[in-house]
């Protein structure tokens, strides 16, 4: 995808959304980390359901300490992988409190030494907390960063730089935002909506007309 499509295609779906954000629900950066550490190979609605208990009880380090590993439990089960989830989120808010006076820290290498953290997790936290052009890559942007050749790559990383070279510099702060919500609502795994894809003339997936109708081939 050359330069000019990028530059349409970030420009449509900031016109359709000028102010995206994360569907994950939370009000600081540590209730983000947390939900983030939860939402691997989870849904955010679950997480969401998980939180308003959780959240209102203990939303800071020395308060989910406090609730224990089976009282944290006990309130994020509903979640895939929730007992290692827990275990990893009270090491974290050890490690908070010992290293960080109970703040998250806002660069990548203290993130990433956090239990539960992976470079993804960082970059969530990093751009959806603290205003950091990062971009999280994970499947929903994988897979539209590869079908629509805005930036393929064999790997995350590969797929991740490219994008932080591609994305023109005006959208780089929200072009997380923009991919996965594109990816998990209109460009999604199965059957992509490409009938109803604000850039399918700018998309260069090659299988596109197999999802598109006869009318819109012919308009």
């Amino acid at each position: 995808m050359n330069a000019a499509k990028r530059q349409k295609m970030f420009s449509r779906l900031k016109s359709l959304n000028p102010h995206p954000t994360t569907e994950l629900v939370y009000s600081t950066p540590f209730e983000l980390l947390v939900a983030v550490i939860l939402s691997a190979q989870a849904t955010d609605k679950s997480v969401n359901l998980a939180t308003q208990k959780l959240f209102p009880v203990a939303n800071t380090p020395a308060k989910i300490l406090a609730l224990g590993e089976v009282r944290l439990s006990e309130m994020i089960q509903r979640i895939g992988l929730y007992r290692t989830k827990a275990k990893n989120i009270l090491a974290t808010c050890k490690l908070l409190n010992e290293l960080h006076a109970g703040q998250v820290p806002r660069n990548r290498e203290d993130l990433e030494q956090l239990p539960g953290v992976g470079r993804k997790t960082a970059n969530v936290v990093l751009n959806t907390a603290f205003g950091e052009p990062t971009i999280a890559v994970d499947t929903h942007i994988f897979r539209v960063a590869n079908r629509t050749g805005l930036a393929p790559g064999k790997n995350v990383l590969e797929v991740e730089n490219k994008l932080l070279k591609r994305v023109p510099a005006a959208f780089q702060h929200d072009a997380h935002h923009w991919l996965i919500l594109h990816g998990r609502y209109t460009c999604k795994a199965r059957k992509p909506a490409c009938q109803e894809c604000c850039i399918n003339d700018l998309c260069e997936f090659d299988e596109k007309n197999l999802y598109l109708t006869k009318r819109d081939l012919e308009s």
